[in-house]
């Protein structure tokens, strides 16, 4: 998992100086556009998805099933509404004339950032739905904390991996 996350960690950060190496070579020129309110929306879904995969983990660490249960759903539908707020997000970016090719190639790294993200959304709750199968499947508890825990960790990644990005793209939109 920690290789995982170290390489992936390194791609998003090829990427964001992939972009800086862009902007600078326009005279620093950045996005030249206002981001997307979706990603505000967003932001705060992930956040709070932090929060309750916390929630479960600690949870199953004190033996209460039903409630890592009910914290892994909770997660996972904050994950989905991340992924469907993102692509609304899309949408924005269109309505604003900001396309995925066009003369101004920042604008295209937002789509890379956002859609590699999504792909890493998608692995995580993947990853989440395995670990809510397997604690329906009463798995014994060694392996239940295993699931639990390289879910959180990978989640907590991804979350963190998006404040990153989303930042980043705040201090480069104009």
């Amino acid at each position: 998992m920690w290789i995982f996350i170290f390489t992936s960690f390194m791609f998003f950060a090829a990427l964001t100086s992939g972009f800086i190496v862009y902007i600078g070579g326009r005279g620093g020129k950045a996005l030249g556009m206002q981001l997307p309110d979706a990603f505000k929306y967003s932001t705060a879904v992930i956040v709070l998805s932090s929060i309750t995969i916390f929630m479960a983990s600690t949870a199953a660490k004190r033996l209460q099933f039903g409630k890592q249960r009910l914290y892994l759903w909770v997660t996972i539908l904050l994950g989905v509404a991340f992924f469907v707020i993102q692509v609304l997000s899309w949408g924005q970016l269109v309505k604003a004339q900001a396309f995925l090719v066009n003369t101004n190639a920042s604008i295209s790294f937002v789509y890379i950032f956002t859609g590699m993200h999504l792909l890493h959304i998608i692995a995580g709750l993947a990853l989440l739905s395995f670990t809510l199968f397997r604690s329906y499947r009463n798995a014994p508890q060694v392996k239940n904390l295993y699931n639990m825990q390289m879910s959180s960790i990978f989640w907590h990644f991804v979350d963190i991996i998006w404040i990153y990005l989303y930042v980043f793209l705040l201090l480069n939109q104009h």
